[in-house]
């Protein structure tokens, strides 16, 4: 079976969320009206639409870390990972976690960050070094 995941969620501006989805992380853009408009997320599929963002709070514990709940992301191979930290890096972007790897050398090894797009939503990309992996334990 064949899937793409769907997310639809708030954001206040549709402007500034087409500069930094499509501007800083590269997103390419797809359908749109006034009041919305669809990403190709890493190969998902989101929807913005203007309105009030969803409630987050600093609750999920990664490691001694606390980042924000609920929060969306995606899972890269390592090498985009990098090209994409190295992106927001060079955008200005402020980190909620600065990137940095996670279970050094045990089953699970994952690169992690977590930052915000302008509307406050929260977001963490992963890095893996192969796919195949991510539900290692």
């Amino acid at each position: 079976m064949r899937s793409l995941f769907h997310l639809a969620y708030h954001v206040h501006d549709l402007d500034a969320a087409r500069r930094f989805y499509a501007g800083v992380l590269g997103c390419r853009e797809g359908r749109s009206t006034d009041t919305w408009v669809d990403f190709d997320f890493f190969g998902h599929q989101i929807s913005l639409h203007l309105g009030k963002p969803f409630t987050t709070t600093n609750t999920g514990r990664v490691g001694s870390h606390l980042v924000p709940m609920p929060h969306l992301g995606v899972v890269l191979e390592l090498p985009d990972w990098q090209a994409l930290a190295e992106r927001l890096r060079a955008a200005g972007v402020e980190f909620v976690l600065e990137p940095q790897v996670r279970f050094e050398g045990e089953p699970g090894e994952q690169w992690t960050m977590f930052f915000r797009d302008p509307s406050g939503n929260p977001i963490e990309i992963k890095g893996f070094r192969s796919l195949d992996t991510v539900y290692d334990h």
